[in-house]
């Protein structure tokens, strides 16, 4: 059953809509991730959801109660912001506080509260330190703090992470998901990054232009991308212009094998295949031949570049003992398991490989 509901939800701002007639259910405990590019309207869903923004059209129900037009302090939400917004002359612990003092809870509550919320993310020992004294994913963890000790039906966060660096901002992303899912807060993320969407949540909304494009678990949408923006915008991969056929497409001459093909035969068509899916062998082997014209290491795996009939081909490498398939300047041949491919109709023009 549906927690929070979205029904219909817009905002337009003159001749601009920003969101347009968005429709979504979350459902108790879940953890929702709006994700897509800048301007496609996913942090004005999350204010709209907040009471920071009066919607244009539509409702927003929580746990049955339409809460569309109420007060944020009434709807009893914890936001944590971009900028994580600590008070610079409250300490830890009384940051973590000021929720409950605004609700007038009593003080031997409120410091029960306190304490429990600062073990929750491992900030115990620092509840007399000052924001300026801490490390950023340390205020983070203050600001996610405050957010949960009011205890709200739902949290949202707003780019939580976006102001720490990539090691640290991998190491919060799991350490976020620890908390919700010790406390079991239903949670809605926005974020414009693909990897921390696909890592944490049980859902992830894509949004692109203002409307909600695909809503599914992490690996459907990575796997069965809904439109050829999704599949360009999360991860990398091989958009393969050309003629749909009943298993595959027709590209410049060369057939390549697809199972999943709801194209109708003869159209014009893409071929969608992920880096990973490709597997590099002997040259006159495979389904498509080339020769490496670049190659990129990044530690886990190699990235290649394979200039082809058909364009410019990535295929990603793991690094599993040290050893390369493939030097720049080799012919190699190119295969893959024909269900590792996508056939989708053609919405755009498509000249190039997209990464």
């Amino acid at each position: 059953m549906s927690f929070l509901t979205l029904n219909s939800l817009s905002k337009i701002y003159g001749n601009f809509t920003a969101v347009d007639a968005v429709d979504l259910e979350v459902s108790k405990g879940e953890f929702v991730s709006l994700l897509g590019p800048s301007g496609c309207g996913k942090t004005t869903t999350l204010q709209m959801i907040a009471g920071l923004a009066e919607p244009s059209a539509g409702t927003v129900t929580l746990d049955g109660r339409d809460i569309t037009h109420e007060k944020p302090n009434r709807r009893g939400l914890g936001i944590v912001f971009q900028t994580y917004a600590l008070f610079p002359h409250m300490t830890v612990a009384q940051n973590v506080s000021f929720g409950l003092e605004m609700r007038k809870v009593g003080r031997a509550e409120r410091d029960r509260r306190v304490a429990e919320a600062l073990a929750l993310v491992k900030l115990d020992r620092f509840a007399d330190r000052y924001p300026r004294q801490l490390s950023g994913g340390q205020r983070q963890r203050v600001a996610i703090a405050r957010a949960l000790v009011i205890e709200p039906p739902v949290l949202l966060l707003d780019e939580p992470l976006s102001n720490l660096d990539a090691k640290l901002r991998e190491e919060m992303q799991f350490e976020l998901r620890r908390i919700q899912q010790t406390v079991g807060t239903t949670t809605i993320m926005v974020t414009h990054d693909q990897g921390e969407a696909l890592s944490i949540s049980d859902r992830v909304v894509v949004m692109e232009h203002g409307r909600m494009t695909q809503a599914d678990v992490p690996a459907a949408v990575y796997d069965h991308p809904a439109t050829e923006f999704i599949s360009s915008f999360i991860g990398k991969m091989n958009n393969i212009p050309g003629i749909a056929l009943k298993l595959g497409i027709r590209a410049h001459g060369v057939i390549l094998p697809a199972t999943d093909c709801p194209a109708t035969e003869g159209e014009s068509a893409v071929l969608s295949l992920r880096p990973e899916r490709i597997t590099i062998v002997p040259t006159g082997q495979g389904h498509l031949h080339g020769v490496v014209s670049a190659r990129f290491f990044f530690g886990s795996h190699w990235l290649f570049n394979v200039d082809t009939a058909v364009g410019q081909i990535i295929v990603s490498w793991p690094n599993t003992d040290g050893s390369l398939p493939a030097s720049q300047g080799q012919p190699v041949g190119l295969s893959w398991l024909p269900e590792s491919a996508r056939v989708s109709a053609r919405t755009q023009e498509t000249s190039r490989i997209d990464a």
